[in-house]
């Protein structure tokens, strides 16, 4: 996949996203977002998994199910909900650590709570393309 297809997969997602917010707007709680985005990126045609559990080493140790990642689109990039009044920088390090244990490349944090969707969105890349 090449960053094109990377950029245009996302704002696709980000569309979709701006539509669940200007259905639903802001005062949810997180999971109901999910819910609605997942139903309308499947509406638009692309495979979309869900509380996704991930499993990874640790010196020949491994954990299974250490985590759960909110949604994943065509198996190319995570995203990861927020509904909070507040944007926090650990947000988007907790994505690049799920980028990093699942290989990905691209994850968007995308918070439901804002006036304006777009002021609450940030793209997380994981290395280079």
């Amino acid at each position: 996949m090449t960053i094109e297809d990377y950029n245009r997969l996302s704002e696709n997602i980000i569309a979709a996203a701006i539509e669940v917010h200007k259905t639903l707007g802001p005062g949810l709680v997180e999971k109901y977002y999910r819910y609605a985005l997942t139903h309308e990126l499947r509406l638009r045609g692309y495979k979309v998994c869900e509380e996704v559990g991930v499993s990874f080493n640790y010196k020949d140790l491994c954990i299974k199910e250490a985590c759960r990642v909110d949604i994943i689109v065509e198996d190319k990039i995570i995203l990861e909900l927020k509904a909070t009044e507040r944007d926090n920088e650990l947000y988007a390090s907790q994505l690049l650590t799920y980028l990093r244990l699942t290989g990905f490349k691209l994850g968007l944090v995308i918070n439901f709570n804002r006036i304006r969707l777009v002021d609450g969105i940030k793209r997380v890349i994981n290395g280079s393309f």
